[in-house]
């Protein structure tokens, strides 16, 4: 996403603060660099959205910046080390067994996964 942003180049928005205008401002050229921004910041908290699980964009979308959609997310998922294991227990967790396969193929997928916890020091 950060190198799809910077093509665009949007990055700059993930780290920016929104400029300041008063209301009674009478400057344009402060009032088209102040909407300038704003629809800058608009696509770029979009494109992130849109790069988004769908069962996440709810929780994110409330976010009325790209910054703070941006910082959100990094607290959340950009923990080095933990990211793979959060991502396995998460596919543990969400295991489910079906009658579609046999018992003995559902055990070795259940298995391989926690092959997977261990190796990662879990």
């Amino acid at each position: 996403m950060l190198f799809y942003l910077t093509t665009l180049n949007l990055v700059r928005f993930l780290r920016e603060d929104a400029p300041t205008v008063t209301e009674n401002e009478t400057d344009k050229d402060k009032r088209t660099a102040f909407e300038a921004w704003g629809h800058g910041d608009f696509l770029c908290r979009n494109y992130v959205l849109n790069g988004l699980d769908n069962s996440l964009y709810n929780v994110y979308s409330p976010m009325t910046t790209a910054k703070l959609l941006w910082e959100s997310l990094e607290k959340k998922y950009k923990t080095e080390g933990v990211g793979l294991k959060k991502f396995i227990v998460g596919k543990f967790l969400d295991y489910k067994m079906v009658d579609s396969k046999s018992v003995i193929s559902q055990v070795q997928e259940m298995q391989l996964i926690l092959h997977d916890l261990h190796a990662e020091g879990m």
